[in-house]
């Protein structure tokens, strides 16, 4: 490849021209997962996800269109470097596009067939230190349940108790699969919802929520139940403009009377300071706000299991490839 310091405005505007699905499907097939029929992940980055023309990060909220992006901000290319990349690459096959860039159909919304029982979600998410009897309430409710497939499912409900919303974690402590229900309404993320609480608790995963109600519990076991929202994911502000609610926190806000006080339950790391920061600026002056990290480890469930002496032997995603637990 030619070394140059500098590309011109014309090279920069061909190399932009060159969306990510063709360019990997055409020079990098290798690097190309498929994940349904029209979504793509690539294998050194799962939390990456590619659909109708566009990807997107999870683990960095970053995304777009091109590859020459792509090439830049996943890969880590300087950018003169990565224009040239795709110039190298077209000057000796030419792309053919393989997508049409319309509107996605929004898919229907169907929870996963549960499993006849509950028996390896509930070894898996006691080893992660949960009680055998939180858990039971939880699945009584049908908030957490246990799929065909042997995935932990946590399910997100409407004001009209409709499920709209269900998040997918293997219950193999092994592996890292992670995602939501195809046509999932992120407003109606996990949440736990008692009449009567002023207080709502916000966490970024629903095993984080679980582990602190767990956590309330052996502190008290007699204290009254508050609110309790996962964001489903990691909260990232948008750039260059007014910051906004996340999606879920809007709407439990929106449907609920009485909250008074809302406690940032995110993670102990870059990310979740961030965004509990951005969420403050955001929320009505007439709510209280407290930022209440996990004293110990990086979120909830790692100080529940510190708490309780279990060893770390749950495999999670490292922090670039975070998209939500």
């Amino acid at each position: 490849m030619e070394h140059r310091r500098q590309v011109s405005k014309a090279e920069i505007e061909r190399a932009r021209e060159l969306d990510l699905l063709t360019y990997l499907q055409t020079y990098e097939p290798h690097e190309l997962v498929r994940i349904s029929s029209a979504v793509y992940s690539t294998r050194s980055h799962d939390s990456l996800k590619i659909s109708n023309g566009k990807w997107f990060q999870w683990s960095t909220g970053v995304g777009g269109v091109s590859a020459l992006d792509y090439l830049v901000k996943v890969q880590g290319m300087d950018f003169v470097s990565a224009v040239l990349r795709i110039l190298e690459c077209t000057r000796y096959a030419t792309p053919t596009k393989t997508y049409t860039p319309k509107r996605a159909k929004p898919m229907d919304f169907v929870l996963p067939a549960p499993h006849e029982n509950n028996d390896r979600v509930a070894a898996y998410l006691t080893g992660r230190g949960l009680s055998e009897d939180l858990l039971n309430m939880y699945f009584n409710m049908g908030l957490v349940y246990e799929d065909r497939r042997h995935n932990c499912v946590f399910v997100g409900f409407d004001k009209d108790t409709v499920p709209r919303y269900a998040m997918l974690r293997s219950s193999d402590p092994s592996s890292t699969f992670l995602r939501e229900v195809e046509g999932s309404d992120k407003r109606y993320s996990f949440s736990a919802p008692h009449s009567g609480s002023e207080t709502l608790f916000v966490f970024e995963s629903a095993i984080d929520c679980l582990s602190f109600i767990e956590l309330q519990r052996m502190e008290n076991p007699l204290r009254r139940p508050d609110n309790y929202l996962s964001l489903s994911g990691v909260y990232r502000p948008g750039e260059g403009r007014r910051t906004e609610l996340p999606a879920a926190l809007q709407e439990y806000l929106s449907i609920t009377e009485g909250i008074r006080h809302i406690a940032l339950c995110l993670d102990n790391d870059e990310a979740g300071r961030s965004a509990a920061l951005a969420i403050c600026a955001a929320l009505p002056d007439k709510y209280t706000v407290e930022l209440l990290p996990p004293q110990s480890g990086k979120d909830y469930n790692e100080l529940l299991m510190l708490t309780k002496g279990i060893p770390p032997n749950i495999r999670v995603r490292k922090p670039k490839e975070r998209r939500e637990r």
